[in-house]
């Protein structure tokens, strides 16, 4: 069992994502708000807390969304699920499309640290079933479906 430790939307593509309390994932289409949403495989980023932690730990200073992240999960191993799995939060069920991504230039916080995160940490869904997430919600692998 995991937990969704911060949500974050960002209004337009190539800025940090902010930090909100609860979010209304929307079938097909993503995050209401998030410039990240549409009608394709990448709708909801998800990154694993333990990952940004290790970052930290090597003095990077950064926050949540500062990836890119929708999602920052507690208690899941992100990196290791494959194309297809799904996770349940709450009434929302999403569905891994896509793990890890080609980072743009390297970005602040390569030049930080001397590596980026979503390459090997990142992973990427699109919303099967919508609903209302909230931070605290606990999450969960759908092995039923």
């Amino acid at each position: 069992m995991g937990k969704v430790l911060a949500i974050c939307i960002s209004e337009k593509k190539g800025t940090l994502k902010n930090e909100i309390n609860e979010a209304k994932f929307i079938e097909d289409f993503g995050i209401e708000n998030d410039a990240h949403a549409g009608k394709w495989h990448r709708q909801v980023s998800l990154l694993e807390f333990n990952k940004i932690d290790e970052f930290r730990k090597k003095g990077a200073n950064v926050d949540f969304g500062a990836f890119g992240e929708n999602l920052v999960i507690e208690g899941i191993e992100l990196n290791t699920l494959s194309i297809g799995q799904k996770i349940k939060i709450g009434d929302v069920l999403l569905e891994v499309t896509q793990i890890g991504k080609k980072c743009h230039d390297k970005c602040q916080i390569y030049y930080q640290v001397g590596e980026c995160i979503m390459p090997k940490n990142g992973i990427f869904t699109k919303v099967l079933n919508g609903g209302n997430v909230k931070v605290g919600y606990e999450c969960s692998l759908d092995l039923d479906i």
